[in-house]
């Protein structure tokens, strides 16, 4: 297999680099490894499950750090669609840009994009915490179910459509919300909330006044009697 310090995509390829991460014997009790050469290839650490970090040295496709437990992944560079799709914990840190989807369906961890991420940020998310210092994309935290999504700069159209009971904390504007999305007043727990996610993502420049917070109008998925003739 190698040196378990340079998992080297020149020199093995995804099955066995990403067979060994998921399944590392720690004897030796090692908790630190780097990726090098990913060249944009999909599903790299997915399914990790163990609390290790790794740096993954340049761009990487689709649904990288996909399932995630527990680990902490560093992707110096761009990543493709569904970065930390569905994953359950720990941490993901994009130092450059997200495709669309980043996020989609996770339900725990935070997912730190330094850069900009595309359409559908957050979509479908279950409790994870997503911080893009950039801008997001169209339809972002399109049915957001919980979590929080904080975006530094601005959002495109129909921010938070079908929105259940995500947070979200903009510092920008949004070009449009999405149905059922609205704008809230923001209170002590809310900022909070903010600090820790700005100490979290290391964001200085910004403070929590410079943030409005949007959720759920809490209008579509209730019933409502008088409007029964919708249905």
């Amino acid at each position: 297999m190698g040196k378990i310090e340079n998992l080297d995509f020149k020199k093995n390829n995804l099955r066995k680099i990403n067979s060994f991460l998921q399944n590392i014997s720690h004897k030796n009790n090692k908790r630190d490894f780097v990726v090098k050469n990913p060249a944009g290839q999909h599903a790299i650490c997915a399914g990790i499950k163990e609390e290790i970090s790794i740096t993954i040295k340049g761009h990487v496709g689709y649904y990288c750090g996909g399932m995630n437990q527990k680990s902490h992944i560093t992707i110096e560079g761009n990543a493709g669609t569904g970065l930390g799709e569905n994953m359950m914990s720990g941490t993901i840190h994009v130092k450059g840009n997200s495709s669309q989807s980043a996020g989609a369906t996770a339900h725990g961890g935070t997912i730190i994009i330094e850069g900009d991420a595309s359409s559908r940020c957050g979509i479908s998310m279950k409790g994870v915490e997503i911080i893009v210092k950039g801008s997001v994309g169209h339809m972002s935290a399109f049915m957001a179910q919980a979590g929080t999504l904080l975006i530094c700069g601005d959002a495109g159209e129909a921010l938070g459509d079908s929105i259940y009971e995500t947070v979200i904390y903009i510092a920008g504007n949004p070009k449009s919300l999405g149905a059922d999305c609205v704008e809230k007043k923001i209170n002590k727990n809310d900022i909070t909330k903010i600090e820790e996610l700005l100490k979290k993502a290391n964001i200085k420049k910004l403070k929590p006044k410079n943030f409005k917070k949007f959720g759920s109008a809490r209008k579509l998925y209730n019933f409502n009697i008088d409007n029964v003739s919708d249905y």
